[in-house]
């Protein structure tokens, strides 16, 4: 290690950071792994908080239940609201990473009501550089929330077509389970997993309980369940290198997705 780490430093000051031989170098360096008995759980915005107490107060409970044997990251999506706000911000011709900043402050706001929806149980909501408080808390209660949305702000990377910010709270989730090395990362939606067509519009849409990135993409499921982006992400990804999208609807699911069973569909990296 001591001669790789010497090489290392020996191409950095000598080299574009850009380089294959320095690229090479450093890829000799292990990831160290910030938490890894932590698992990240989103809960989408449109698909469950939206939707009020019928839908957040069961889940709720079941989150205060988890926390007893699981350390959980519970990030918060955006929803219906974001989405007016996309639509009057294109609708002005304002760019991507104004869209992102708008989009940031709805899950922002999810966060901060479910914070408060689970605040006697001691579990708090973090933003921003209140993330460096993660540990602690997670020590401390097991369990912590924080707003899903990736900070990317006016540095949010356009798409090719259109102004939504391609990376959303589902991407921001993973993200934070990537970079954190966490053991697993858990969508909580709407829907039982991922289907062969939208359900909600295509009555002859098919379930499909696991399937890879590359199948995915080749199947051209661009209207599914997660946001197309993120399966890149997971591509590339050093840790986590599958993803369990479950209806959060159902009592009991995240309890058994915690648990390790094959609820729902499994995405893997490849």
């Amino acid at each position: 290690m001591a001669n790789t780490t010497t090489e290392l430093e020996a191409l950095l000051m000598q080299r574009s950071l850009t380089d294959a031989q320095l690229i090479a170098a450093a890829e000799q360096a292990s990831d160290f792994r910030i938490l890894p008995d932590a698992t990240v759980i989103k809960i989408g915005g449109q698909s469950v908080i939206d939707r009020g107490r019928a839908a957040v107060y069961p889940l709720v409970e079941e989150i205060v239940a988890a926390r007893n044997s699981h350390k959980l990251l519970i990030g918060t999506g955006a929803g219906t609201r974001a989405r007016h706000l996309y639509s009057i911000a294109a609708g002005l011709n304002l760019p991507a990473g104004v869209l992102s900043q708008l989009g940031a402050s709805v899950a922002d706001q999810n966060a901060v009501m479910l914070g408060q929806l689970l605040a006697k149980h001691g579990v708090s909501a973090v933003d921003g550089a209140g993330l460096s408080a993660v540990p602690l808390y997670l020590a401390e209660v097991n369990a912590v929330v924080f707003s899903g949305m990736p900070p990317y702000g006016l540095w949010m990377r356009p798409a090719a077509e259109g102004v939504i910010p391609p990376y959303r709270t589902d991407a921001g989730c993973f993200l934070v389970a990537e970079q954190f090395g966490c053991k697993a990362m858990i969508y909580v939606k709407d829907e039982n997993g991922l289907y062969t067509a939208n359900p909600k519009t295509t009555k002859k849409a098919t379930f499909i309980p696991k399937i890879t990135v590359a199948e995915m993409k080749a199947k051209g499921l661009a209207d599914s369940v997660l946001e197309f982006p993120m399966l890149d992400l997971l591509e590339q990804a050093r840790h986590v290198r599958q993803v369990q999208v479950i209806n959060g609807l159902v009592p009991g699911n995240l309890t058994r997705a915690l648990a390790g069973e094959h609820v729902g569909t499994i995405i893997t990296a490849s």
